[in-house]
């Protein structure tokens, strides 16, 4: 290869081998875009030339070995054929790795995910560096494809069906040692072995990994569309293959062609080609630039917190104490009651158990969070969070209190999700150190962490709440302090109608089931009682208060019974063992006008938002609703949902809908400017 080299390095050692490291031109991290592949393959060329003892690939980046495809341009792939041709290259790139006549492998220190795990498999060998965190996958069916270079083929005949299936259908990434015992790497050892490691690969040269015996077995015809139908049925429990096609895609490539040949190879191409066209991929895709955005929110110059101290033990409290703990924090929690600190530091090691497991990081993660009913951390905390009762005379009083004894520049911040935070600063002499930091439950797993700004709110203090927001892995939305904020005032809508259709006698299980079949991840009438009742009561009052709405008298007469949800057995749904029972119902039973009353008054809603200044930033909005709602990912948002229907479509069937069922569906009039600023 005479052309001067951007992207890969090529070293020949004196014992003959030859190193290729990839350092990609002007990006921080390594994917396998489309001048990078092109640039592997005039090495490649060379090497079938002449063939060295062996072949090294590794990276040069400290972020990882290759983070997959360039999803940048993903947006140029609108040709199905274009799409096919370039896929077949790069298959015939890796095909060619795999090909070569001397020992390869794969050097991975950090991340090997998506295209980048498909390379490091088509070497003879892999050595992982040692880590604690998920750093080698498959993660494509979460951007709505799946491996497109080899890798539906090469994993199953490397760790067999189950344990690929599982990469693949999940997108979930697995720890280096967990890599090792699936068989998907040979080695893990530390990071300062790593080059000895894969040297001594290739001098030792010991047998290739094979594809499991019983796995094989699964591979024989009758037993393969057995094993289909099952994996399709797991699949169903998740995903609807209209909204979710990636995962059936999978299924289906694998029980066509066995994970062998050129044809399935062929197939794997001629698959993610018409998958890259579908609107899930489309909508996929922009969540995660947006996913991107949102991390990029947070100024790089800020110092990290060390220390956090939480006032309030409940459930909220101790969740985001626990979580904070979980991200190397010291923690202090704080509580009148010492039992509700205790329930809350049971739950929270239970929480170190189940995610650390080893007896080690489970100790240090326990060794961080501390008792504190006294609140001493006050003093030396970095960020202070209150998450007490809903009621703003207390919250007045603890942040007097927390003022006059937490450092000048330790950040203030409530976890109120109803209450606006100028009526809590004025307990405060510095208003302007107060924000908001409103977590959502359950704290480990919903994503979304709302930056609450006032009007008297100080910027540096708000930009140091976003800068802790992403410094303990959450995703940060920055919104005005108004009434629900973004979160809450885009739910109010859509529960308070699933009790105006359950007072018309529509069945409950009929109303979740309609929302489910439009992709919510979670009826109304189960997340009303999943919240708990008396919150979303409270919440009812609130907007009702702020907007002019009557709150739903459903909602007073369970809270007056105690019948809570969840939390107490009995809300909606009577619950067992954590699930609702509840009546079966035809899947897809809802009418039209039952969907479209559902979902657009969060859609109405989202505009009010953004016309009232919730959130600037349409783009963020529907960010903030994804992951804060879990609104359907692969519809792209409530705006963009609007946006692919047809704004002017979707503003006439509210208008449509407000003369069927009243004035509760009248558009806002934020509409207007949403059309004018599309059609400009």
């Amino acid at each position: 290869m005479n052309s001067p080299l951007t992207h890969w390095q090529r070293h020949d050692d004196p014992q003959g081998i030859t190193w290729l490291t990839l350092d990609q031109a002007g990006s921080r991290s390594n994917t396998l875009s489309r001048a990078v592949i092109e640039e592997l393959a005039g090495l490649l060329e060379d090497l079938h030339g002449a063939p060295p003892r062996g072949v090294v690939f590794a990276s040069a980046k400290s972020s990882g070995f290759i983070a997959g495809a360039d999803i940048g341009e993903f947006d140029a792939l609108t040709d199905a054929e274009e799409t096919y041709a370039l896929v077949r290259q790069g298959q015939q790139v890796i095909e060619r790795v795999a090909a070569l006549p001397c020992p390869t492998v794969a050097m991975i220190a950090g991340h090997a995910l998506g295209g980048g795990l498909e390379l490091a498999m088509a070497c003879r060998y892999r050595v992982c560096a040692e880590a604690d965190q998920g750093l080698l996958g498959l993660p494509e069916v979460q951007l709505g494809i799946h491996p497109g270079f080899g890798g539906t083929l090469r994993s199953v005949q490397l760790v067999g069906v189950p344990a690929a299936m599982d990469m693949m259908l999940t997108g979930r990434s697995l720890r280096p040692a967990r890599a090792r015992a699936l068989g998907l790497v040979d080695r893990v050892v530390p990071a300062a072995e790593l080059r000895q490691a894969a040297r001594q690969m290739i001098q030792r040269r010991p047998a290739a990994r094979r594809e499991p015996l019983t796995s094989r077995a699964m591979g024989l015809p009758g037993v393969r569309s057995l094993v289909a139908r099952q994996l399709r049925s797991k699949v169903a429990s998740r995903a609807r293959p209209e909204h979710y096609p990636a995962p059936y895609a999978i299924i289906d490539l694998w029980r066509r062609h066995g994970a062998r040949g050129e044809a399935a190879l062929d197939a794997e191409a001629r698959s993610i080609s018409a998958l890259f066209a579908t609107p899930t991929c489309r909508n996929l895709v922009r969540v995660f630039f947006l996913q991107e955005r949102m991390k990029a929110l947070a100024p790089r110059d800020v110092p990290a917190a060390g220390h956090l101290h939480v006032i309030g033990a409940g459930v909220m409290g101790g969740d985001i104490a626990a979580w904070a703990v979980l991200q190397g924090l010291e923690v202090t929690l704080q509580d009148l009651d010492a039992k509700a600190i205790e329930a809350a530091c049971k739950r929270a090691a239970k929480q170190f158990e189940r995610r650390l497991k080893r007896a080690e990081p489970v100790a240090e993660a326990t060794a961080r969070l501390h008792a504190d009913p006294e609140g001493k951390g006050v003093t030396k905390a970095d960020v202070i969070i209150e998450a007490i009762v809903e009621r703003l005379d207390v919250k007045r009083k603890v942040f007097q209190s927390v003022e006059a004894a937490a450092r000048a520049d330790a950040v203030l911040a409530t976890n109120t999700s109803s209450i606006p935070l100028e009526d809590i600063a004025t307990a405060l002499d510095a208003p302007g150190r107060l924000i908001g930091l409103h977590f959502f439950n359950p704290v480990a797993r919903l994503p979304l962490v709302e930056v609450v700004h006032s009007q008297h709110s100080d910027d540096e203090v708000s930009a140091r709440g976003i800068a802790f927001t992403r410094q303990i892995s959450k995703l940060p939305l920055p919104c005005a302090s108004k009434p629900g904020f973004l979160v809450n005032r885009i739910l109010a809508p859509y529960m308070a109608e699933a009790m105006a259709l359950h007072r018309e006698g529509v069945p409950l299980a009929l109303i979740d089931e309609t929302a489910l079949g439009f992709g919510m991840p979670m009826g109304p009438v189960e997340l009303a009682d999943s919240v708990g009742l008396d919150v979303a009561w409270h919440v009812a009052e609130i907007l009702g208060e702020a907007f002019g709405r009557t709150p739903p008298e459903e909602l007073r007469r369970k809270v007056e019974a105690g019948e809570l949800g969840r939390k107490t057995g009995k809300g909606f749904y009577r619950w067992e063992d954590g699930k609702p029972v509840r009546q079966a119902v035809e899947a897809h039973a809802g009418t039209a006008d039952l969907e479209d009353r559902l979902i657009l008054p969060m859609v109405n809603e989202a505009v009010a938002c953004f016309a009232d200044g919730v959130v600037e930033d349409l783009e963020l909005l529907d960010a903030g609703v994804i992951f804060g709602t879990g609104f359907a990912p692969f519809r792209g948002g409530p705006i963009q949902y609007a946006r692919d229907r047809g704004l002017d479509a979707t503003h006439r069937r509210l208008v449509e809908l407000a003369g069927r069922y009243g004035e509760r569906f009248k558009p806002h009039s934020g509409w207007a400017r949403l059309i004018e600023d599309a059609e400009a």
